[in-house]
């Protein structure tokens, strides 16, 4: 068998793994967006790697783009077979999809006006609205734990990570003459004491690993000191300095964990009086989704709906979907939280509401996640002074905040529960991948130490034979 890696290795984006069987059949796992500098990006977007029309099999472990984002092209690229994914992950990445899309239709139209002014060629969408229908025919939905069988002597099963609404981690079995091989791919591991979502499942020995390894060298703070920090940073923004809080968040997952602890704080009656906005479309969808889906949420929050029936509400939220009260916000004076997307604000409107307010000491913007270093909130993270806004250059006068805890993603404590389930001496092969080269060094020398043998840390494009 062979396993290539083409997305997500050595960086935190564009997962694609490609497993090829020695009767030559191929398997997919995730088909992900590459994120961040809008020019790489596209150049990386554009190149799979493969051939669409090889893969017989898909199985996408959860919906965030940087996972399933180029699953229209890859249909509208030749690939013919079955998707599949968990029912939760089914209805996300179907808005999910479709909000892309017309994202890329619309940026490309910006774009072709100012190319044709210039007397150069045309770009087009890496896929549109209608290559997104005909990628959704090919969805197969499913539940955790389902055994099924893609053909003799294959089949594969879902186990619950807790990273968001339904995300799974993908275990296949591979039966031959001459025995059983198990490969298990982790998607995204969430967290073991989240107020939303499930823990992470125990999972069957694997023969092959393939592990996330976002927060492989961090610890997150717990979530009485997450929502204190949280509560701290809106009461000096909006309170005391009388400015506006721009937090970009990611529409799936983010956005609502986000709410939900404001919620918290609103019963507790410690938060501000001021206005709270959620500014993204997609966020609503999203939001709407989980609502959906309420009873598959965790203990904590069902004890939490005896309280409050509508958890993703409370006095003064508003959520806005219009692009007309988008721009009125950056036209609003009086201290005010703003939720927008993207979480790593190197699109969507959360990058019009950094541009008006970053040159005002009296606001702020918290960076709640992940961002990949090149993207517009990695830089800000990094602390850089000057940086470039749809062109234009601007100083970095707000104040710069991060709660990098707030991640969905489990951090290296999490990540080690995950995976002590296995016995380390039978798993013949372990790739980090979803990380970046510094961090992944530091977790191979934790995970060797737990003594596991064989640690990759695979590159782009790069094939191992197991």
């Amino acid at each position: 068998m062979k396993l290539t890696f083409h997305g997500a290795a050595q960086m935190v984006t564009g997962s694609k793994h490609l497993l090829e069987l020695n009767d030559g059949t191929k398997v997919l796992f995730d088909c992900g967006m590459f994120q961040g500098n809008p020019k790489e990006a596209d150049a990386l977007n554009r190149y799979f790697g493969f051939d669409p029309a090889s893969i017989h099999f898909m199985i996408l472990s959860h919906a965030h783009n940087d996972h399933c984002g180029l699953i229209p092209k890859l249909v509208k690229d030749g690939y013919d077979g079955k998707i599949y994914c968990t029912e939760a992950t089914f209805d996300l990445a179907k808005i999910l999809l479709y909000d892309s899309a017309h994202i890329q239709e619309s940026d490309v139209a910006y774009h072709n006006k100012k190319r044709a002014s210039r007397g150069e060629d045309k770009v087009k969408a890496l896929y549109t609205e209608a290559d997104v229908d005909n990628a959704l025919e090919r969805f197969v939905p499913i539940g955790f734990h389902e055994v099924i069988t893609l053909k003799d002597g294959l089949e594969f099963m879902y186990t619950d990570v807790g990273h968001i609404l339904g995300a799974a981690a993908i275990h296949l079995t591979i039966t031959t003459d001459k025995g059983k091989k198990q490969i298990s791919f982790s998607g995204d591991v969430g967290r073991y004491n989240d107020e939303l979502l499930n823990a992470p499942e125990v999972f069957p020995q694997a023969d092959y690993l393939l592990l996330e390894s976002t927060y492989g060298s961090s610890l997150h703070e717990d979530v009485v000191m997450k929502d204190k920090r949280l509560l701290d940073i809106i009461t000096n923004t909006c309170v005391s300095k009388k400015g506006k809080l721009i937090i970009p968040s990611f529409s799936v997952g983010r956005t609502q964990e986000i709410i939900y602890a404001l919620n918290r704080l609103e019963i507790t009656k410690k938060l501000p009086n001021v206005k709270f906005y959620v500014d993204s479309p997609l966020s609503v969808e999203a939001t709407n989704v989980m609502k959906q889906h309420q009873d598959k949420l965790n203990k904590k929050f069902q004890q939490f709906l005896k309280i409050d029936s509508e958890p993703f509400d409370f006095k003064n939220l508003t959520y806005i979907q219009s692009a007309e009260a988008s721009r009125a916000l950056n036209n609003h004076h009086e201290p005010c939280v703003i939720i927008s997307a993207s979480g790593m604000a190197d699109a969507g409107r959360v990058k019009h509401h950094i541009k008006h307010c970053i040159g005002n000491a009296r606001n702020t913007i918290l960076l709640v996640g992940y961002c990949e270093p090149n993207s517009l909130g990695g830089k800000l993270m990094r602390n850089q002074k000057r940086v470039t806004i749809f062109g234009e250059p601007f100083d970095v006068v707000a104040e710069i905040e991060s709660i990098r805890s707030m991640s969905a993603h489990g951090d290296y404590d999490d990540l080690c529960q995950f995976i002590a389930c296995q016995n380390p001496a039978l798993v013949q092969k372990l790739f980090l991948v979803h990380g970046e080269p510094e961090v992944q060094q530091i977790f191979k020398s934790k995970l060797l130490r737990k003594g596991f043998l064989e640690i990759e840390i695979p590159s782009m494009h790069q094939t191992f034979v197991l």
